[in-house]
């Protein structure tokens, strides 16, 4: 099978396509506030799997990571207006010290094609 990378740098690519699935970079948007970041985050995520004919219907697994925890219920509020609730992934939500201190919240996923 052929490898399609999506927006490739030096470092890494924003998203790699191999047979039916897409494996997406981290995402992580500048902003104020966990909720700004997190749709930010998540727009980019509908436009990286746009661009590889998929959309959030056919996410497969999220992994999401905080900065803090206890913004957990406000990045949740963010996810649930966003996710598709007919077809919800599956989901890990983990505390972890991010690239630097202005990122809040970063969104790594998986979908099918």
């Amino acid at each position: 099978m052929s490898i399609q990378r999506v927006a490739p740098g030096p470092r890494m690519s924003q998203a790699v396509v191999h047979g039916n699935t897409v494996y997406l970079a981290g995402q992580v948007a500048q902003g104020a506030s966990i909720a700004e970041q997190s749709r930010a985050a998540l727009q980019r995520i509908d436009e990286l799997l746009a661009s590889v004919g998929s959309d959030k219907s056919k996410l497969l697994s999220v992994t999401i990571y905080l900065a803090d925890m206890a913004t957990f219920a406000e990045m949740n509020s963010v996810w649930d207006a966003w996710v598709d609730g007919a077809n919800p992934p599956a989901r890990a939500t983990v505390e972890a010290k991010l690239a630097t201190s202005d990122y809040l919240v970063e969104f790594s996923a998986i979908a099918a094609i």
